[in-house]
């Protein structure tokens, strides 16, 4: 079924986001294509969509701004008629050890991965809940419990994130919004390439799948969430990460 629902993407104009939205698309879903600050990349997403028969058009998110995540719900809901499945991808990186980490980079990263998907969780689901549906998707990562050197801050945003899923989870469910979160381990994106082609032997000897994902791997698990199949699923934390860290 064409359009089937609304759904808005943030941090879609690549890597994993990218895949979602085509994905959600793919499912029938009208995606709002979320960007910061790549705009012409976003742009090409929605044509891609587009032409493989789908709908879809960009919007440009500031997750920091809770105002301007409220004005950008409101002006889905006003141009589709609903807005009933968010997203949150959007994330940055900015590593150091912890001794050494700035004030700065400890802050916007927490502000960006953490206070952002609690700022359009919060803008978005006020307009699930007229609806009475609705799924929220919060990106996680396998560092939320295993840690990573380098990593205090992003690690303690994706841990709190996957705190605000569950507490999420709890006051949303008689409303009947589900709630929950994705945490991929080590994809094939922009932000990872550097590293892996530094490092990828190493990294690849504590995944047991002995290789990296690919961003339509985690889009798969996203999309299969916001399905009915996927109707009694809430509050949960689902691993897309071949097996990181269980080898022995």
């Amino acid at each position: 079924m064409k359009n089937e629902r609304v759904a808005l993407v943030s941090g879609a104009s690549r890597g994993i986001g990218r895949a979602i939205a085509i994905d959600l698309a793919r499912r029938g879903h009208q995606v709002a294509v979320g960007f910061h600050r790549r705009e012409e990349e976003a742009h090409t997403v929605v044509e891609e969509i587009q032409k493989a028969g789908g709908t879809a058009f960009a919007v440009q998110l500031e997750v920091t701004d809770p105002v301007n995540c409220q004005n950008v719900a409101e002006s889905i809901k006003q141009r589709c008629g609903s807005l009933d499945i968010l997203v949150n991808n959007a994330g940055i990186v900015d590593e150091a050890p912890a001794l050494a980490m700035s004030d700065t980079a400890w802050a916007q990263v927490l502000n960006v991965c953490l206070t952002g998907s609690f700022n359009l969780a919060r803008a978005c689901a006020k307009f699930m809940v007229l609806g009475r549906w609705g799924r929220i998707i919060n990106l996680s990562s396998v560092v939320a419990n295993r840690g990573g050197r380098g990593q205090a801050n992003y690690a303690a945003a994706k841990a709190g994130i996957e705190g605000l899923t569950r507490a999420l989870a709890i006051e949303l469910a008689p409303r009947g919004i589900l709630v929950n979160a994705v945490a991929p381990g080590v994809i094939e994106t922009d932000m990872s390439r550097a590293v892996l082609e530094q490092h990828r032997e190493r990294i690849l000897s504590h995944i047991l799948l002995k290789r990296a994902g690919q961003p339509e791997e985690v889009a798969g698990l996203v999309g299969f969430l916001t399905t009915e199949e996927a109707a009694y699923i809430t509050a949960q934390v689902f691993h897309v990460d071949g097996g990181f860290g269980l080898n022995t």
